[in-house]
């Protein structure tokens, strides 16, 4: 049986980059990808193949697709009819076999290796593939998550794996991220009190939601595991007059973010610190995470919440906001590989580990999965329209394969295969927080709906008060 070989192609302008760049680079390509191709013989005829393409459509929900093989053989799903049928080239016999083994893994890898090409609009063939999925019957798609687990073990979240994974995602150029990110920066998702706001309107009014749901007040001071470029962090010192401590292990984000601190003359009450979550020290009145509960690890969900008991103060309380799941599975073998290693969305009941052992009081839970959706559909749009520069920076397989992660989330928040959950929570005897969430829409003009400005809240009476 002979090999079958993708080797990823070399960044274009690799000289302006750093070596910590061109080393993230190449992981967030992968490695060259040595696979066997199809056993030689009359078993692996054309006829065998189809069959079992066919079975395979049947498994995950039978989409409208039209399978043509290299070739030239169709292979019709049983949905598939007349124009509205969708045509799936696959251009080598290999190829085939690679997706019938592995279909969750080697489909996507497909087509960011050029092995596979998609007829229309690649956002809606995904959404409507994970719809169809996500309504098969469990039982038909069993086998399919054992391969999974099998063949994808996924990457360790110990200290220093947690390094190599976040530099594998978010060290690769922040001129990459530029690109399609709004003006903070902000890579998480937005929140949309206006369907027709601008990425740049709906994460102000994300960071906004998240501040009024925690009753953020002048003079208070946040802890922040997490923080990105550092937009959040420097948006509550602005508006909301509170110093903040914001931890992070990307060397990239965090010298970008001291440098917009000092720039803006916020250095004095925000503080930028390279370090991981695990090593957070002081006190703090509120604690906030914002997407990066996915790369802790389930086992140190327990750790995580001795870091936040250590930290919040008698009468604290805290934000989590996260990709999650509704109930426990494994991420997507190929965003695990390829995009995010190590992440791990966590089902509701697995997040209870963070809390319960320290008595934290879950006081409120949001699901924002739809407005994710819309947030990828924003990022899409602007990475589609900086596509041509992604070329040149990197090249065409990182073009493809960054357009498939965008366009495979969008399809699993659209399908409920994702949800969002913002968890509130605080200490046990927290009495002053307002009794209600009117305070969360106060700011919506009647009849308008838009959002004020940003401002701290002052909220209802609490009950001690009344």
């Amino acid at each position: 049986m002979d090999p079958v070989s993708v080797e990823a192609a070399t960044p274009a302008r690799e000289g302006t980059t750093s070596a910590s760049q061109n080393s993230a680079i190449a992981e967030a390509r992968g490695p060259a990808i040595r696979t066997l191709s199809a056993p030689a013989g009359r078993r692996s005829g054309p006829s065998l193949e189809k069959r079992l393409l066919q079975r395979l459509l049947k498994v995950v929900g039978d989409p409208p697709l039209v399978m043509v093989l290299w070739n030239g053989e169709e292979v019709i799903s049983g949905a598939a009819s007349g124009d509205g049928a969708i045509r799936v080239t696959i251009h080598d016999r290999g190829t085939v076999w690679r997706i019938l083994t592995d279909p969750f893994f080697q489909f996507p890898e497909a087509y960011t290796n050029g092995k596979l090409d998609i007829d229309g609009d690649l956002e809606y063939v995904m959404c409507l593939v994970a719809r169809c999925a996500a309504s098969a019957p469990p039982v038909a798609t069993r086998w399919l998550t054992l391969i999974e687990k099998a063949l994808h073990w996924g990457s360790r979240t110990t200290l220093s794996a947690s390094r190599k994974n976040i530099h594998h995602h978010y060290d690769i150029g922040n001129e990459f991220y530029r690109l399609w990110l709004d003006e903070n920066l902000l890579y998480t998702c937005a929140y949309f009190e206006d369907p027709n706001a601008s990425i740049e309107a709906a994460q102000i009014a994300k960071m906004d939601h998240v501040c009024r749901k925690v009753w953020l007040q002048p003079g208070e001071t946040v802890i922040e595991a997490g923080c990105g470029w550092g937009g959040f962090a420097l948006h509550m010192a602005r508006h909301y007059g509170v110093r903040v401590r914001a931890y992070n292990i990307s060397t990239e984000q965090v010298n970008a973010a001291r440098a917009r601190a000092k720039a803006e003359g916020l250095d004095d009450r925000v503080e930028f610190i390279l370090d991981d979550w695990r090593n957070i020290t002081g006190k703090c009145d509120v604690f906030m995470s914002i997407g990066m509960l996915e790369h802790v690890g389930l086992k140190n969900y327990r750790q995580l919440g001795d870091v936040i008991d250590r930290c919040l103060s008698p009468s604290g309380r805290g934000l989590i906001h996260s990709i999650g799941r509704n109930r426990h599975e494994v991420l997507d073998p190929w965003i695990e590989r390829r995009i995010f290693p190590g992440a791990q969305p966590p089902a509701l009941s697995e997040m209870g580990a963070i809390f319960e052992p320290n008595q934290l009081s879950i006081l409120e839970v949001e699901n924002l999965r739809l407005h994710y959706a819309e947030t990828l559909r924003h990022w899409l749009a602007r990475y589609e329209e900086a596509a041509e520069t992604v070329r040149e920076l990197y090249d065409a397989r990182f073009v493809r394969m960054w357009r498939m992660y965008l366009a495979g989330s969008i399809a699993a928040f659209d399908s409920g295969t994702l949800q969002l959950f913002q968890v509130l929570f605080g200490r046990p005897r927290l009495n002053e927080l307002p009794l209600t969430r009117s305070h969360l829409y106060s700011h919506l003009p009647a009849c308008e709906g838009r959002p004020a400005p940003s401002a701290p809240v002052s909220p209802p009476l609490s009950w001690d008060e009344r």
